[in-house]
């Protein structure tokens, strides 16, 4: 049925507010806002739109609207429905919570700087950070620990050393485990180390000068060369961080395009400190111009995640709507917050280097692509086939000693894996080691599905095996009825080595030995090994999963609580099996019935 947009828009209000454009199932496509709600949605109905809305615009049965106060209103109200929903044709932004933050204790006389990946609920240190990446995070502990010897072991070893470790040997760590330094001394080289983790290394730097040339005046001539040394080592750092202007809070966003893609670099800094970069991908679903994009994109940066806002945001395009922006993000942040694209000196040092890596994140992108395109092609010949395949699955197969029997499907596509497609099979009822029935089952459940008209078809379907796993998946694909995917066997070579494997192609009589160097071969191996990474990771989750249950688990009438008796009364499992059906009955809370129950269910 067709969206009557005339009738719609006949009663559509003029105030700001936000609407939902639905699918025929009632499923949300995209998520927007306006300051006039009727005007923003008869611009869908007109002519001049680029493919891509045209082709939201032909799915939409249905549109929503809630009306707001202002338009400040709608915009937080976008990018809740934005996070709740994930509309496929809006800019989506992976929700990582997970930023990582340097932590220092309260509760401990000899603080270690720690790696956090999240704030503790409870008020027990600091946090420095947030930090773009792990590996700032690593790179700026190791630098504090080598300048100001701050020990980085965990406490359960720090409370039984009666020597000191090799941290010691190596002048990384002051030794306050057995009591090389006093605590006041310690605190004072920790102070040091998070004044510079929060961008005051020339405040250090100063104080650490004033010490120095105390000490020569004493004739304490040793820690005058210690402090001369940290002296050093903090100019040095100071050089190599070149943004460090020892002020400033800013998010710097830069946006790199090109035909088919696009990258968006967030530059944080704090303290007028450099803290590192993340790159973002986002799909642009409806071809949006650079204003109105990285518009989205600050938007649900901070109002569709929990991310810290700075006073100042710095991008690379003027902003769409950038007075509403920053309107809504003081108000989320209690502070007022500048938005800026023009900006000089050190501000502007900081632009061209999010500008950069944008830049140099895009080629890589694209380099990335064109090597998965070249793949493709030279497989596209290799098989013989009409077409570039589009959607690439391979199966793998993994216990041990037929434990915990686990298959993988992996899918690959033009832009590499499609990892929201990958799926694993628990596989029951088949003979432990018997790979070809556990195959057999992974296939014939996938492929089912699609015989039923569910699911995408495979272009080609890639099996880790050789001629007899190939045969199995023909026999699966003739008994469900499934045609138009191209079979390949994967057999590893005599010596098992990358690079020389032979590929059986649909019969088992065709069969290729590629080229080491094959592009084709490369594409192979790398669908291959995800298929086997996936399958043992699946496999070493089932086998541990299992082997933390307890046999006494299951049992009708058992419960934790019953559990734990048993174990307690008979000193563990090994002595509940151990048991007889009398002595079972003789544990607190178990009926003579119950202990029949469980003997029978522990020993057959």
């Amino acid at each position: 049925m067709t969206f009557d947009h005339r009738h719609f828009l006949s009663s559509a209000s003029d105030s700001p507010g936000v609407y939902r454009m639905l699918d025929a199932r009632g499923e949300t496509l995209y998520v927007g806002k306006a300051r006039r709600l009727k005007s923003r949605l008869a611009s869908y109905f007109r002519g001049a739109l680029n493919t891509k809305t045209q082709a939201l615009v032909g799915r939409i049965a249905d549109i929503q609207v809630t009306v707001t106060n202002s338009e400040t209103e709608a915009l937080l109200l976008e990018q809740t429905l934005i996070k709740e929903l994930r509309p496929p044709y809006n800019i989506l932004l992976r929700d990582d919570k997970s930023y990582p933050f340097v932590f220092v204790t309260d509760r401990h006389p000899f603080p270690a700087l720690e790696y956090k990946r999240a704030r503790a609920r409870r008020d027990d240190g600091r946090y420095l950070g947030p930090y773009p990446s792990s590996l700032a995070v690593r790179e700026s502990l190791s630098l504090m620990q080598k300048i100001f010897r701050i020990r980085n072991c965990e406490d359960s070893v720090f409370a039984h050393r009666t020597r000191p470790c090799l941290q010691f040997q190596i002048d990384r760590c002051s030794a306050p485990c057995v009591g090389h330094i006093s605590e006041a001394d310690y605190r004072r080289d920790l102070e040091h180390a998070v004044q510079c983790l929060e961008g005051k290394s020339d405040q250090v730097t100063r104080e650490l000068t004033e010490a120095m040339e105390a000490a020569s005046r004493e004739l304490a001539f040793e820690e005058a060369a210690r402090l001369r040394d940290q002296i050093q080592q903090l100019r040095q750092l100071q050089q190599r961080q070149f943004v460090d202007t020892g002020d400033g809070d800013a998010d710097i966003f830069a946006l790199a395009t090109r035909p088919g893609a696009l990258c968006i670099s967030v530059l944080s800094v704090r303290h007028g400190r450099l803290l590192g970069a993340r790159h973002h991908a986002p799909a642009n679903g409806l071809d949006l111009p650079a204003d109105e994009l990285l518009a989205e994109f600050v938007s649900q940066y901070y109002l569709g995640q929990d991310h810290d806002i700075p006073r100042e945001l710095i991008t690379s395009h003027a902003l769409a709507d950038r007075e509403l922006i920053e309107a809504a993000l003081g108000e989320r942040a209690g502070k007022r917050v500048r938005l800026a694209d023009r900006v000089r000196g050190h501000r502007a040092q900081w632009q061209s280097l999010a500008v950069t890596n944008a830049e140099q994140q895009l080629a890589g992108q694209l380099a990335s692509q064109a090597q998965l395109t070249r793949r493709f092609a030279a497989l596209r010949e290799v098989l013989g086939l009409a077409d570039t395949p589009g959607r690439l699955e391979c199966f793998d197969i993994s216990h041990s000693h037929g434990e915990a029997t686990v298959a993988s499907c992996v899918v690959f596509d033009e832009n590499g894996p499609r990892k929201s497609d990958y799926r694993r099979f628990n596989i029951e009822g088949v003979a432990a080691g018997d790979d070809y029935a556990a195959m057999r089952q992974a296939l014939s459940r996938r492929f089912r599905r699609l015989a039923d008209g569910e699911g995408e078809r495979p272009d080609v379907l890639l099996v880790d095996g050789g001629k007899g796993q190939l045969n199995l998946a023909r026999e699966v694909f003739a008994e469900l009825g499934v045609s138009g995917v191209a079979l390949v066997g994967v057999a590893k070579g005599t010596t098992r080595k990358a690079g020389l494997e032979t590929l059986f192609l649909e019969a088992v009589d065709r069969a290729l030995d590629l080229d080491p160097a094959s592009p084709a071969l490369h594409l192979i191996q790398h669908v291959r090994d995800e298929a086997h990474r996936f399958a043992i990771t699946g496999h070493r989750n089932r086998r541990d999963k299992v082997r933390r249950t307890s046999s006494l688990e299951g049992i009708p009438g058992v419960g934790p609580k019953r559990r734990r008796e048993l174990l307690r009364f008979f000193g563990g499992l090994q002595g509940v099996k151990q048991a007889s059906r009398e002595e079972l009955s003789r544990a607190p809370g178990i009926s003579v019935t119950l202990a029949e129950a469980i003997h029978r269910a522990l020993h057959g």
